[in-house]
């Protein structure tokens, strides 16, 4: 039987990183070797009891507990994420935000930012447009192909 010595400063990097990028798994391979770390999925919130139904009684629907109306949807061009990683709006925390919305853009202009694996990717505008929509904030994780912004 062979001894396989874990890293445990590699094992520790790799879990900050899935944590800092917010992916679900990392798979670093060197050589024949390979190691694969897996975020845990949050464990679900348990549903509260249902009221009970007596018998002639139309059941009371609990306002709070209906599920949330989508937000009205916005027409224009979405700007979405061409990769996984952690968006950010300015290109400093001191500095102001690349656009607002309102601001006009033309097409190729930076939008914002997306840190992935400390590499930071500038997000062009798609087209020439007005900013309608952001929707995300600063430090927001961020998935392929999720919408960051809306053009009109």
């Amino acid at each position: 039987m062979s001894r396989f010595d874990i890293d445990e400063d590699a094992v520790r990097r790799l879990a900050g990183l899935l944590e800092e990028t917010g992916v679900s798994e990392i798979e670093y391979r060197d050589g024949n070797r390979s190691l694969r770390i897996s975020a845990r999925a949050p464990a679900p919130a348990p549903l509260p009891p249902a009221p009970p139904v007596t018998s002639g009684q139309p059941a009371a629907v609990d306002p709070v507990a209906a599920p949330p109306q989508p937000p009205a949807a916005v027409e224009g061009v979405p700007v979405t994420a061409p990769i996984v990683g952690t968006v950010y709006l300015q290109p400093d925390p001191q500095q102001s935000a690349f656009v607002q919305v309102g601001d006009r853009v033309q097409a190729g202009q930076i939008l914002l930012i997306i840190e992935a694996m400390k590499v930071y990717n500038q997000i062009p505008a798609p087209s020439d447009g007005v900013v309608r929509q952001i929707l995300v904030s600063s430090g927001d994780p961020v998935e392929y192909g999720e919408t960051l912004m809306i053009l009109g």
